[in-house]
This record gives C-alpha cells, sequence and structure tokens, in this order.
C-alpha cells in the first residue's frame, strides 16, 4: 500500500491512508500486528489482527476499483477493531467456502476466527471490519 501517509495515532487509536497494492499487504501487516502489540494485545491478538488485515487488503486489492484506502486499528472495551475503507459499493459476501476451489476461504475463515466480523455501508463506500480480544484473560472478565 504505497502510504499516501500514515495519519498517526492517538492513544488508543492507530489511521493510514494507503494505495492498495499487493506487494505492500506484508508491510501492513507488520505495521498492524506492532500496532495491537502496543495496544495491549497479546500474541493471538496480533496473530489474529496481521491475519485479518491480510485477508482485507487482498480483497481490497483484488475486487475495489478504486485503490484509496483507510486502514485503522483501534481499542475499545477490551478489544481491538480493525477497519478499512474502500470506495467500492459492493458489500463482502461470507459463505462456506468450496474447499476445491483454489480461493475464497479468506472472508470465511476471518469470520471463523475473530469475536466479530462485518461491513458498514456509507454515502461514499463501506468500511468492512473485525474484531478480536485484546487479552484472553479480558474474555473472561
Amino acid at each position: 500500500m504505497a502510504g499516501i501517509g500514515g495519519l498517526g495515532r492517538s492513544r488508543h487509536r492507530y489511521e493510514w491512508n494507503l494505495l492498495a497494492e499487493a506487494r505492500e499487504i506484508e508491510s501492513l501487516r507488520g505495521r498492524v500486528g506492532d500496532a495491537v502489540r502496543s495496544l495491549g494485545g497479546d500474541t493471538d491478538a496480533v496473530e489474529s489482527a496481521r491475519l485479518g488485515v491480510s485477508e482485507l487488503l487482498a480483497n481490497a486489492v483484488q475486487h475495489v476499483e478504486d485503490p484509496h484506502l483507510r486502514l485503522v486499528v483501534l481499542r475499545e472495551r477490551g478489544a481491538v477493531f480493525v477497519k478499512l475503507f474502500d470506495r467500492s459499493p459492493k458489500v463482502p459476501a461470507v459463505s462456506t467456502p468450496d474447499w476445491d476451489s483454489d480461493s475464497g476461504r479468506g472472508l470465511w475463515l476471518l469470520r471463523e476466527m475473530t469475536d466479530a466480523m462485518g461491513y458498514t455501508c456509507t454515502p461514499t463506500g463501506k468500511w468492512v471490519w473485525f474484531r478480536c480480544p485484546l487479552a484472553k484473560a479480558e474474555v473472561a472478565a
């Protein structure tokens, strides 16, 4: 994601404006992992966020015409939210994958491994997001 530039961070939030490019997914995955760790995420939260953001970014690269994206990682009520905004009105479809297919498992897997996953439509596009607990101990509390 050839960065248009990171917007920075606040105490509980990180934001980046990006250009969708497949070659940059690994770099963004690392940044998101670092952000989740700094927000108090345990190893499971960091790895879930890294895997999840990879899937969201890969889908945007493949399915969204306008390459301008906005990525937000924030902490709220013992959980981390990862949200990606794109300018496409097309909503993601999550269904049981065809196990014989070479693709089509990512969003299903993301839904299965996180607390929640969804999308929110806006007049100019949509946010696709997922939530996972920051730490296993906070889930029981």
